[in-house]
């Protein structure tokens, strides 16, 4: 029988192990369900605030639900989706339809929060465009992240093939100009937008990554958390290299991307964005090393609140990779609709920058 002393520093041993677990436990849900930068509280129904002076958008606002097929243990289900198209059609739209911008929201979020927050839909009145925003659902994850870091996801599988087959369908039912296809996404829907752009790079013409994490790694909740705190450069290079070699027999075309990060990010470190940039220069053939170009943009110019960084790679006079790095910018939509969480007020206006670059590709 173990003896008073041995009893107690046993029990300190095992009280400070679940202390240690538990407070694992509170970190893993903070990265995953942050509480929003507003406290929850109970208010009437209210339309979705607007910024002062932007008309709200005219075209149509459609919701669906994409049957998803049964799986073993469980019941045949659906996605959830939001449609925006325009009503305004611009004159230079060519025959074939509308581009289309896959717009997948981060944790925390739903779609049509998403879509208020960034105010998508208003530039996506002007320019033409339209924009699909499907939903993670609850029951698969609890915080609505889309999982990234799901090694089957990163290689075509799971919710990878579900969004692809969803945007298929959406094409089929509407007028989409088919090389005009892009995929863009914020924190954990910016790594789903990358492999969703990365297995698909014959539908995807370019992607745009607000706040996300580095592509291929992670492969657990628990790694993932790592991944956002600390990047992967063991990993980094390897991914995309397994990429390449797995897609030894059909090449990936050109994949343009747009990177934009907030260098007061506490959630996902800008050490991702960093190992991002290189992997895309990887993916498009570019070598390591600085941009061709780089505008500093000091606070206050062109309307923007916060001094940013553009650094351009171009291939000929064609911006391949462009990287955006905002000072003073946490965890949010840049030149968002604060009203909502994970959105901020200062800019540059990051839809603006997103619907810009896109202008400029097609497959």
């Amino acid at each position: 029988m173990a003896k008073p002393a041995r009893r107690t520093r046993l029990l300190r041993s095992l009280t400070r192990a679940a202390k240690a677990q538990q407070s694992m436990l509170t970190s893993l849900l903070d990265i995953y369900a942050p509480t929003p930068p507003r406290p929850a509280r109970k208010a009437a129904p209210r339309k979705p605030a607007v910024r002062p002076g932007l008309a709200p958008a005219t075209g149509k606002w459609l919701a669906g639900r994409f049957p998803l097929p049964a799986t073993p243990g469980q019941a045949a289900r659906a996605m959830q989706y939001w449609l925006y198209l325009p009503d305004r059609v611009p004159d230079e739209r060519p025959r074939d339809g509308w581009p289309l911008v896959v717009m997948l929201h981060g944790c925390h979020q739903s779609a049509t929060q998403f879509a208020q927050g960034t105010r998508m839909n208003h530039l996506a009145e002007d320019k033409g465009y339209a924009v699909l925003y499907p939903q993670q659902s609850v029951t698969v994850q609890a915080q609505r992240c889309w999982r990234w870091y799901d090694r089957a996801t990163q290689e075509g599988g799971g919710e990878t093939e579900v969004l692809a087959s969803l945007i298929g369908s959406v094409c089929e039912q509407h007028p989409i100009d088919p090389r005009r296809i892009y995929a863009c996404g914020l924190s954990a829907g910016a790594g789903m937008a990358a492999i969703l752009a990365l297995n698909h790079p014959e539908r995807i013409a370019a992607v745009a990554l607000h706040s996300g994490p580095v592509f291929g790694a992670g492969h657990s909740p628990i790694g993932a958390l790592h991944v956002m705190r600390h990047g992967a450069a063991a990993h980094a290079d390897a991914a995309i290299s397994g990429l390449l070699m797995r897609r030894a027999a059909a090449p990936l075309p050109p994949m343009p991307a747009l990177l934009i990060q907030g260098e007061d990010d506490q959630v996902v470190d800008p050490v991702n964005q960093r190992q991002l940039a290189q992997q895309w220069l990887q993916l498009n053939g570019l070598p390591a090393g600085p941009a061709t170009r780089v505008a500093i943009k000091p606070a206050g110019r062109g309307g923007s609140r916060n001094a940013h960084e553009i650094h351009d790679y171009l291939v000929g006079r064609k911006v391949v990779l462009r990287v955006v790095r905002i000072a003073g910018l946490g965890h949010a939509w840049s030149g968002g609709d604060p009203a909502h969480a994970f959105n901020a007020r200062a800019g540059p206006d990051a839809s603006r920058m997103v619907l810009e670059f896109f202008g400029r590709h097609r497959r």
